[in-house]
């Protein structure tokens, strides 16, 4: 089986890369026979050039929620400049799995997840970083919208740690507006540091404030899905026999 390469954003925040370890060990966990390899564009060792030299047959898995900048061109330049031709899978978003891990963070911060009564109550606010490009921003707002719409919240408001607003104490003033009677804030934030600090400051009038998504087992699910997806595409089709 094709080795899966995880490729990450990295960060100077050293939870950052600790939270990408242990997701590589759920990963491992889950699928112990398939090899897992971690680089990263910046900030932490190793890099790409640094990795894909030694992996004769491999996945790369972007480790990121959305299709912006960093997966349609930064991943890509980084494997030409390492000389490789791996193919990329997609990101991670959309899938009804980052939903799943999304309200297991909300559970463990002690909302009832479990509860159509709860949900009808709560207005969550999706806080993501944010991007300059408004195809990823786009789809961060469907996400928000099949969220509420499967799973029967009040309202579900997006709002962004880096770029232009709502912030978060706009879209839970929008969640109050709304009519929820109480309100929640889920990072859609993949590891700790500067923006999940940020969203976690800003949502001090939040009934709930629950994790970055993490090493949650349902992540690492995603991560073989998307790596499974990419070799079965790779896979030339079987010759027809008379």
């Amino acid at each position: 089986m094709p080795a899966l390469l995880l490729i990450a954003h990295g960060s100077r925040d050293p939870r950052h890369a600790a939270t990408v370890a242990a997701l590589v060990e759920e990963v491992r966990a889950q699928r112990p026979g398939v090899e897992v390899v971690t680089a990263y564009l910046d900030h932490c060792a190793p890099r790409i050039p640094q990795v894909v030299g030694r992996l004769a047959d491999a996945v790369a898995v972007p480790l990121l929620l959305n299709r912006a900048f960093h997966a349609k061109h930064d991943i890509p330049a980084a494997l030409r400049a390492a000389g490789s031709r791996l193919p990329v899978a997609e990101v991670l978003g959309p899938s009804p799995l980052l939903l799943a891990a999304l309200e297991r963070r909300l559970a463990e911060a002690g909302l009832d997840v479990s509860s159509p009564a709860v949900r009808a109550r709560t207005g969550v606010v999706l806080a993501a970083a944010g991007s300059s490009d408004p195809a990823a921003d786009a789809a961060t707002r469907a996400v928000a919208a099949e969220w509420r719409r499967s799973r029967g919240w009040a309202a579900v408001e997006v709002a962004y740690a880096s770029a232009a607003g709502p912030r978060v104490p706009d879209a839970l003033a929008a969640l109050r507006a709304a009519g929820a009677e109480r309100t929640a804030v889920s990072p859609y934030l993949l590891a700790p540091g500067l923006l999940p600090d940020r969203i976690a400051a800003a949502a001090a009038g939040a009934d709930v404030l629950a994790d970055v998504l993490g090493p949650a087992p349902e992540l690492a699910t995603l991560l073989l899905h998307r790596h499974d997806e990419a070799r079965h595409a790779e896979r030339p089709a079987p010759a027809l026999t008379a």
